[in-house]
């Protein structure tokens, strides 16, 4: 069975620990924050196939910091960055999350930008279109919605997430794997000795 590692990451009053509540109980409990690192786990069908679903969420608290964010980047398949709509200052942190992403994991990784709480667009700070050419730049996809509203497009996120998680890792596997007919050459000239004449 395939198992997929996620990290959702963003600041604290994001609502990322509402996200991840939202989707996996399909219930809004509003200002929820978890005051420990937590991992859930859940088993979907995707593409007809089974995948256990493995969510990482670092403290919620003031515990949270770069630290703990690379820590995880090296165990996570994909990554779900939240920001706020309405808080600036929550979009600069997932800018800088995302940069340290593609730092340490160069451009294989998979990076959903997500702006919470569309809900409150009233109050928006954060253009659409900024978070849309940073997703760009990091070379990842971007989302808008609101968790108490859009359990839908949230379950959406999460199955797309998934399925690229998926994807990927069998596109690494593919090129892990020496081709049936070139291993086999190789084993021939090995046992034969014959050794390819340099030009």
């Amino acid at each position: 069975m395939n198992e997929i590692k996620m990290a959702v990451l963003g600041s604290g009053g994001v609502g990322k620990s509402a996200l991840i509540v939202r989707f996996l109980t399909r219930r809004f409990i509003g200002e929820y924050s978890s005051s420990s690192e937590c991992i859930y786990r859940k088993r979907l069908s995707v593409d007809g196939k089974q995948t256990n679903l493995q969510l990482y969420e670092p403290c919620s608290q003031a515990c949270e910091g770069m630290s703990t964010v690379k820590k995880q980047i090296s165990w996570a398949d994909g990554f779900i960055v939240v920001y706020d709509i309405s808080d600036r200052s929550s979009f600069l942190t997932a800018k800088a999350i995302m940069q340290l992403i593609r730092e340490l994991r160069n451009v294989d990784s998979l990076i959903f930008l997500v702006g919470n709480k569309q809900d409150l667009c009233h109050r928006r700070e954060v253009q659409r279109e900024e978070a849309q050419c940073l997703a760009a730049q990091c070379q990842g996809q971007f989302y808008e919605l609101s968790a108490a509203e859009h359990h839908q497009e949230l379950a959406l996120i999460f199955s797309k997430m998934v399925q690229n998680a998926s994807l990927g890792s069998k596109a690494k596997e593919r090129r892990r794997r020496p081709s049936g007919s070139r291993s086999m050459a190789k084993l021939i000239n090995n046992v034969f000795g014959k050794r390819r004449k340099s030009v």
